[in-house]
């Protein structure tokens, strides 16, 4: 039996923007949010083992594919996305939603839980992009230069660059066809996201979270991912962590069934 089902691509109208969604299951809306370079096919792998128990919504945030922007225009930046997704969670999944984040989709889900926490359920956070405390990113401004290589032609060089710096060494290289399909597929919301500034998050803001939160990541995923865990393991002293073995920043498509289990045990079925 099929555990990847080909879903129809649906839209919705969210914020004057057609947002489109793939959805399966029925029950408690279960909202997914994916990160940089991404759309609602990176959740392929949690979309029929999750909707056993959930109705499992998985988003294209604005800018994103089916939509091929090429960075012009406005209507990319964090708070806009955290926007559509509660006028999301309110209009499609019709009432509180479990709220999953991946990466840069971490910090989109997390805003809209510090703006309306009575629309969430619960809250997951999967190796969430955010600035540590302190300031700075050793990675060294990779986004601009990921981009720069891009504007100059050179697409695969610098989307092997930022795939591989955010994952690790030869990851790119080592991706299946579908995933670098969908990667090209984004690379215009890159232009949106290296002017992005996104006001940081105090931790008195984040302690304030009531709702039930988990924290995932990746066994192998590289800086700065486990810091940010570890800090938001401080902040959020209720918040439950997990690690999923053998993976890295992809940990949802890199050991799916370490991944679906741990949400699934979290907010039950």
């Amino acid at each position: 039996m099929r555990s990847e089902p080909v879903l129809p691509l649906q839209t919705a109208p969210i914020g004057g923007y057609a947002m489109s969604y793939t959805e399966f299951g029925s029950g408690t809306p279960l909202v997914l949010v994916h990160g940089s370079l991404s759309d609602s096919r990176y959740w392929k792998s949690q979309m029929a083992p999750l909707g056993q128990s959930f109705r499992v919504l998985a988003v294209c945030l604005r800018r994103y594919w089916p939509e091929a922007w090429d960075g012009e225009g406005d209507g990319f930046s964090i708070g806009q996305h955290a926007s559509d997704v509660l006028e999301f969670i309110d209009t499609v999944a019709g009432g509180p939603a479990h709220l999953v984040g991946h990466s840069r989709g971490g910090r989109v889900v997390l805003e809209a839980a510090l703006r309306q926490p009575d629309a969430l359920r619960s809250l997951t956070l999967a190796d969430p992009g955010l600035p540590l405390p302190g300031g700075g990113d050793e990675r060294g401004g990779f986004r601009q230069r990921a981009l720069a290589l891009i504007r100059q032609g050179e697409i695969e060089e610098g989307l092997a660059l930022f795939v591989d710096t955010v994952t690790g060494p030869d990851t790119w290289h080592r991706m299946v066809p579908w995933f670098k399909e969908m990667v090209r597929d984004n690379v215009g919301t890159l232009f949106g996201q290296a002017l992005e500034k996104p006001e940081p998050l105090t931790p008195q803001q984040i302690g304030g979270l009531t709702i039930p939160v988990l924290l995932i990541g990746g066994a192998l995923s590289p800086a700065p991912y486990p810091a940010v865990l570890d800090a938001l393991s401080q902040w959020l002293p209720h918040a439950h962590r997990v690690t999923i073995t053998g993976s890295s920043h992809g940990m949802n498509l890199g050991n799916p069934r370490a991944f679906n289990g741990a949400i699934q045990e979290f907010i039950g079925g």
